[in-house]
């Protein structure tokens, strides 16, 4: 590993100050980013230690009815918190569906958010990748791509997003809090993200020296409570990213669909918001028909970046899977695994 000076700040300010030097990297739980280290993927100068930070590990209720969530809650203690997963419990679902649990007792909210891509491509340095190293070329074009994007993608990269967790807070509107030399600004979250375009080593709309300081939930989100899940489809049903997925919500007013929400995980470089989708839904009374109309909205304009086509199709049916979980109703227990469609037993409380 290249040697790197430790920097431990006091204060949001000194922090963002410390980060804005050249070569600098924030550290939180550093469950992603010292891999990225140990492996010669990403080879910072300095670290600036975020996690004694005050403020950043609170989860609190916000004057318009919403919920604010620092950057530095871990993953597992709000997906286990029972008054967040009665509000949100698609987030919970999408929390409870990423990692290993001791990997999510020590990851946080805000480095889930930062975490890299896993194309493989990118975390070998012998490989061509632009991500790591603009202009350098993408092997993935020719190579093994077949859990790669199908939206979004250029042919300067066709990486995917691996996060759960973002697919469900895209759905639900989020915000992302940032602080900077400038003061706070805010993002929503299905634009904090980035698509490759002819800059993919630029992921994210943080300028340097930029720090994740809190994620917010409006108000709104909580009144989909009774009907939203995250459905997620993997290689191996244990502790891997997923192949696609897909978060969806229903509000329901007289048997018909008042108001929807739904996104889609592993198909893009970013968490895809499906307006159109969304949209295509309202008024219409929920059942297989209106979902699967939704879902070929969802993909409109996908396109294979290699050997990945199927992908298309199983994003749609993912899509259709998770629209009619939600529309049955949020379940008083999550599946055993959570997430998984191939669950269908009870599993462990919901609402405890």
């Amino acid at each position: 590993m290249k040697p790197f000076d430790y920097i431990r700040p006091d204060s949001i300010a000194e922090a963002v100050a410390a980060g804005a030097a050249p070569g600098t990297a924030f550290l939180a739980a550093g469950t992603n980013l010292l891999d990225l280290m140990k492996g010669g993927v990403t080879t910072p100068d300095r670290l600036v230690d975020i996690t004694r930070l005050p403020g950043l590990d609170r989860v609190e209720p916000t004057a318009d009815g919403g919920l604010r969530i620092g950057a530095l809650v871990r993953n597992a203690a709000l997906a286990h918190d029972p008054a967040f997963a009665r509000a949100y419990p698609a987030v919970a679902e999408a929390l409870l569906s990423g990692a290993s649990a001791q990997l999510r007792n020590a990851a946080t909210v805000g480095g889930n958010l930062l975490q890299r891509t896993r194309c493989s491509y990118f975390y070998d340095p012998a490989s061509a990748c632009n991500k790591r190293q603009p202009g350098s070329g993408c092997d993935a074009r020719g190579g093994e791509n077949r859990l790669h994007a199908v939206l979004g993608w250029s042919e300067s990269c066709i990486a995917t997003n691996p996060s759960d967790f973002c697919v469900a807070l895209a759905a639900m509107g989020a915000v992302v809090e940032i602080a900077g030399q400038q003061g706070v600004r805010e993002v929503p979250l299905e634009d904090f993200h980035r698509l490759p375009d002819h800059t993919p080593e630029r992921e994210t709309v943080l300028a340097p020296g930029e720090l994740v300081v809190a994620v917010r939930l409006p108000a709104e989100a909580a009144a989909f409570a009774g009907h939203a899940r995250y459905v997620k489809l993997r290689e191996r049903t244990s502790y891997a990213f997923a192949v696609v997925s897909a978060a969806a919500a229903l509000r329901l007013e007289g048997g018909v669909i008042a108001e929807a929400r739904l996104a889609l995980g592993a198909v893009a470089l970013k968490p895809w918001r499906a307006h159109a989708a969304e949209q295509s839904l309202t008024g219409a009374r929920p059942g297989p028909e209106a979902f699967r109309q939704a879902a070929a909205l969802a993909l409109e304009g996908a396109a294979p970046s290699g050997e990945n086509g199927f992908k298309i199709e199983l994003a749609r049916r993912i899509a259709v899977r998770a629209l009619l979980l939600a529309a049955a109703g949020t379940p008083e227990r999550l599946p055993p695994l959570p997430a998984s469609p191939f669950s269908h037993l009870p599993g462990v409380p919901l609402h405890a």
